[in-house]
C-alpha cells in the first residue's frame, strides 16, 4: 500500500519528483503552492494555496490520516525549503527521504529527512547530508563529505572526498568542488566553477579556477 505524501512547491522540482515517487512507496495527494495564479500540474492532485489553503487541507483530511511530506523547492533556496519542512512538521507531517532508482547510495551514508536524491545521482561512503539537501541528477557527493541543512547539489556537479558544505548552499550546475575543500553557509559556487580553496560563508565564487565574486546578499 503506497503512504500518501504532499508536496509544498509545485513547478519544476514537484515534476521531478513526481516522476518517481510512486516507484518508491508514496502516493502525492495534494500540492501546496504560494502562487495563486499556478494550477496543479498532475490530474487528479488538488492544489491548495498558502497557509490558508493547508489549514482547509488539514480541515479536509481529518486528524486520524497521517502523511509524509517534501519541499519541492529548488535552486538557492535552501533557508526557505527547511523554513517550509519545519512548518509542515509542526503540523504532524513527517518529512520524507526520496531516493530516486537508479541513484546510489552509500551503505554506511547518512542522509537525513527531507532530503531528495535524484536520478543516476551518487551519494558516497560515509557522507553524511543534512536535513531537506538536493542532491540532483548525476551530481555526485564523494566518500565522507560532509552537506549541512538545506544544501543543493546541482545537476552535474562533483563533491570530491572530504567536501564541507555549510547550510543552505548552492553548489551549480557542472561545479566541481577538490577534496578536503570547505564552502560556507550561504553561498552560492557557479556554474562550472571549479573550486581548488575554501570559501568563506556568504559568498558567490566562479569561473575556473574559482574566486569570490560577490556576497550572496
Amino acid at each position: 500500500m503506497l503512504k500518501p505524501i504532499v508536496f509544498w512547491g509545485a513547478t519544476g522540482q514537484a515534476k521531478v519528483l513526481h516522476e518517481f515517487i510512486g516507484s518508491v512507496g508514496y502516493e502525492l495527494v495534494a500540492l501546496f503552492e504560494n502562487n495563486p495564479e499556478m494550477s496543479s500540474p498532475f490530474p487528479g492532485v488538488p492544489l491548495y494555496y498558502g497557509t490558508e489553503g493547508f489549514a482547509r487541507w488539514e480541515q479536509e483530511r481529518g486528524a486520524d490520516v497521517g502523511a509524509h511530506c517534501l519541499v519541492a523547492i529548488g535552486g538557492s533556496r535552501g533557508r526557505t525549503r527547511l523554513e517550509i519542512q519545519r512548518f509542515l512538521e509542526a503540523h504532524s507531517l513527517e518529512p520524507a527521504v526520496a531516493v530516486h532508482p537508479t541513484a546510489f547510495v552509500a551503505g554506511n551514508a547518512v542522509v537525513s529527512k527531507g532530503s531528495q536524491i535524484l536520478a543516476n545521482a551518487s551519494v558516497c561512503a560515509e557522507a553524511v547530508l543534512g536535513e531537506g539537501c538536493i542532491i540532483n541528477t548525476a551530481s555526485s557527493v564523494d566518500h565522507e563529505s560532509i552537506l549541512e541543512d538545506g544544501v543543493h547539489v546541482a545537476p552535474g556537479a562533483t563533491l570530491a572526498g572530504c567536501v564541507f558544505v555549510g547550510a543552505h548552499s548552492l553548489i551549480g550546475p557542472g561545479a566541481v568542488i577538490l577534496p578536503r575543500v570547505r564552502v560556507g553557509r550561504d553561498c552560492i559556487v557557479g556554474a562550472g566553477a571549479v573550486v581548488t580553496k575554501d570559501v568563506p560563508d556568504g559568498k558567490v565564487v566562479y569561473g575556473n579556477p574559482a574566486t569570490i565574486r560577490r556576497d550572496n546578499i
